[in-house]
């Protein structure tokens, strides 16, 4: 029997979306090509008219995993830069995780250790993403000290993605929570030094207030003792 191409289109699409849950409650290993095809309503046989093999399947869902939280992450935040842009980004990315069960979060907590030991084809596929990612969301960041806005995006998700895979890490714990907020308020600390801008002058000392160390002591005038008559 001889199927649409909009039929196989949307069964490749139901077997996508029944990867990538299945990805994210149990990472790569848990998700069998038998577990998926089940989860899609659809027959084992049929896996390999959509994909080459289950690495084929995992680069195809990073991408389309990436592709559409990209949008979600950035939609609405180009209005934003600097810290205000990083601020809204993490609330957006952390403020999403559902600590118990994972169903509605990331699938990066569950994959980022499988991903170190993927094939060339899977780790591009997330390269891909996250270039992507990156090369969009670093134009809302001025340059600071010592760190270009790449670099500032690079380690925003880093830091996004490392902190979400402890929190799911230590989920029973209290600490899980706390993971969460740390990174949020490290994401925000600190001003960014735009270009050309001049820093702003020491404030001025407050009559009586000790000299800064190394710093020298203005010079008092004594007061006039007269002699006595």
């Amino acid at each position: 029997m001889r199927y649409t191409a909009e039929h196989k289109q949307a069964t490749h699409a139901r077997i996508l979306a029944a990867a990538e849950k299945l990805f994210r409650a149990e990472g790569f290993s848990g998700a069998s090509v038998e577990r998926v095809m089940r989860a899609a309503g659809l027959t084992v046989g049929g896996f390999y008219a959509h994909f080459a093999s289950k690495e084929a399947l995992l680069a195809e869902s990073l991408r389309a995993f990436m592709a559409v939280n990209k949008s979600r992450w950035l939609s609405g935040l180009r209005v934003a830069r600097g810290p205000e842009f990083l601020e809204r980004f993490a609330q957006r990315y952390l403020g999403q995780y559902d600590r118990d069960t994972g169903e509605t979060g990331c699938m990066m907590p569950s994959l980022l250790s499988d991903l170190t030991r993927a094939t060339p084809e899977v780790q591009a596929a997330f390269g891909q993403g996250l270039e992507e990612l990156v090369g969009e969301a670093q134009a809302q960041l001025p340059a600071r000290e010592g760190a270009t806005p790449r670099q500032q995006m690079l380690a925003t998700v880093a830091l996004c993605f490392g902190a979400m895979t402890l929190a799911r890490a230590t989920a029973s714990q209290p600490l899980a929570g706390e993971i969460l907020d740390a990174a949020r308020a490290l994401l925000i600390a600190g001003a960014p030094v735009e270009a050309g801008t001049k820093k702003a002058p020491p404030p001025k000392r407050r009559r009586g207030a000790i000299a800064d160390a190394g710093s020298t002591p203005a010079r008092r005038a004594r007061p006039s003792r007269k002699k006595p008559h």
